[in-house]
């Protein structure tokens, strides 16, 4: 026996939702749970006629990556190219259930953790939609919170469209404005920003986004954090109505959420245990007090599973301070934070990435979404604000399924930020004892030279200026006489007393000659 119209029209909403060539599962096929199941306020709403008045969020959290590989979601020659270039055998999780809704052309809010590969997740979908049906640029937009986060989107592009005509830019502050209009007049068909280089092209009038097809908000949650929510208005209100939106971030609390239910239409959500830091790292509490924290960071950093660490502190002057002591020390530090330009933080980044720097310190600016191979610790010399800002942070290391250690030091006003983190875990952080470390290992300076010289960029120690010290022998005690002036200007008078001359003497030195002593007499 059929169903009646209303009902009928229920269980077509939800094999919609299911995705093309998927059954309805079991339990939506009888009558009893259509009434009564997990999905009947979204029948209640069909039934009243106000389905599409409301956003219908579907959550997929069990699928894993697809056997097939890469090849399973039909994609172009090209990527598929690109794909294999990169080494990428077969799709992450976050990737295996983000692509199908992405590359159908539904909103996606993909919550995950750090370092599992969500850049892939929308940098794919929208190279495949452009190169369906390219038209002059822009038309996709990619907003990110950092410079550096918006630098590595943009690299995720350019290696994944190496085999296709479509062009990337990126623009952020630190770079002239002039250099970035220049590239935009060259409509390119993907532009990655920050919101607010963003808004300011945008007053200038040299970008124009009403050609956005595609819109993501790269860490959604810091996106909408509410020191960003105005400028992500201003720039939502420049772009199409119909577009397509993709939010991908680590964290996602449920206030954020409802905010960003009111941009997405109906989007598919991929929830992977976002809110708990990868599994692969290890996590350990040093309880220090402040004087103590350096001695125990040089004996995490002479450890003999130590390869290259991430120290993150809350201020700018502090990080500066630290690299600056820890590169004097020998190790090779350098300093990211936010005061300096952008070409040393890019001159930073490239250094730690290329093994000449074993330790970037920085503030959270390099917290969020930053991909760097290798990092096989991150210490949070003071700890993070909240427990998200300490999921973003640790999630520098451990990445791509490789092992990775999280170490912080606490003091004993840390307990409340330190109940915080557990509950977010799940778990309590192993307390560590600083005797557990070894001994510090010194003699590190040799190395340190080599990373010197090996950059001239670096920078380096003041000089200090040396000032001659003048040895003026014993002389038996004679009469003051004119003697010979040597070149730099020193003379002997009043008994065998050095004295400046008259010409380079600095105010409030010695006293000057007599008129008798310098007329010779």
């Amino acid at each position: 026996m059929g169903f009646p119209p209303g009902l009928a029209a229920a269980v077509a909403a939800v094999g919609a939702q299911q995705g093309p060539g998927r059954a309805a599962p079991q339990r939506f096929r009888s009558f009893p749970s259509l009434l009564f199941g997990s999905r009947s306020r979204v029948f209640a709403r069909v039934l009243r006629g106000d389905a599409e008045k409301r956003p219908v969020i579907s959550q997929h959290t069990t699928a894993g990556p697809s056997e097939a590989g890469f090849d399973g979601f039909d994609l172009r020659p090209e990527l598929l190219q690109a794909i294999a270039d990169a080494a990428f055998t077969s799709p992450r999780p976050i990737q295996a259930q983000a692509l199908p809704p992405a590359l159908a052309g539904s909103d996606v809010l993909g919550l995950a953790q750090t370092g599992t590969g969500k850049t892939v997740a929308f940098v794919l979908p929208i190279l495949q939609r452009l190169l369906a049906r390219r038209r002059p640029g822009p038309s996709a937009l990619v907003v990110a919170p950092t410079r550096e986060l918006a630098a590595q989107v943009h690299a995720e592009f350019e290696r994944l469209a190496l085999h296709t005509p479509l062009e990337s830019i990126a623009v952020f502050g630190g770079v002239p404005i002039a250099r970035q209009a220049r590239a935009l007049r060259r409509r390119p068909d993907v532009v990655i920003a920050c919101p607010g280089r963003l808004l300011d092209l945008l007053g200038r009038g040299v970008l124009h986004l009403d050609g956005i097809e595609v819109l993501v908000l790269d860490e959604a949650d810091h996106m909408f954090d509410m020191g960003f929510l105005p400028d992500v208005r201003r720039i939502l209100q420049a772009l199409p109505v119909k577009r397509q939106n993709l939010l991908f971030s680590a964290t996602m609390p449920r206030e954020i959420r409802k905010l960003a239910n009111a941009v997405l239409k109906r989007p598919a959500v991929v929830e992977l245990a976002h809110s708990r830091p990868a599994e692969t790292i290890a996590h350990g509490l040093y309880a220090l007090g402040e004087g103590e924290k350096v001695g125990a960071l040089e004996r995490l950093l002479a450890g003999k599973d130590f390869r290259s660490a991430i120290v993150f502190l809350r201020t700018k002057r502090r990080a500066s301070r630290l690299a600056q002591r820890l590169d004097a020390r020998g190790h090779g530090a350098v300093a990211l934070q936010g005061n300096m330009s952008q070409a040393q933080r890019e001159r930073a980044l490239q250094g730690f990435r290329q093994n000449r720097y074993d330790v970037l310190v920085a503030t959270d600016i390099a917290a969020r979404g930053l991909d760097i191979a290798g990092v096989s610790h991150v210490v949070n010399f003071d700890v993070p604000n909240t427990p998200d800002a300490y999921t973003h942070r640790i999630g520098r290391t451990g990445r791509s399924e490789q092992t990775g250690m999280a170490f912080t030091f606490v003091t004993p006003s840390d307990a409340a930020a330190v109940r915080a983190i557990e509950k977010r875990l799940g778990t309590s952080i192993e307390r560590r004892r600083l005797a557990e470390l070894g001994p510090m290992e010194c003699g590190k300076r040799t190395a340190a030279k080599e990373r010197q010289r090996a950059d001239p960029y670096r920078a380096r120690p003041r000089k200090t200026v040396q000032r001659p010290i003048l040895i003026q022998p014993e002389t038996p005690a004679v009469a003051p006489t004119q003697v010979e002036q040597p070149a730099f200007g020193v003379g002997v008078i009043d008994g065998g007393t050095p004295q400046l001359a008259q010409g380079l003497e600095r105010k409030g030195d010695a006293r000057r000659p007599s008129r008798r002593h310098r007329r010779g007499a």
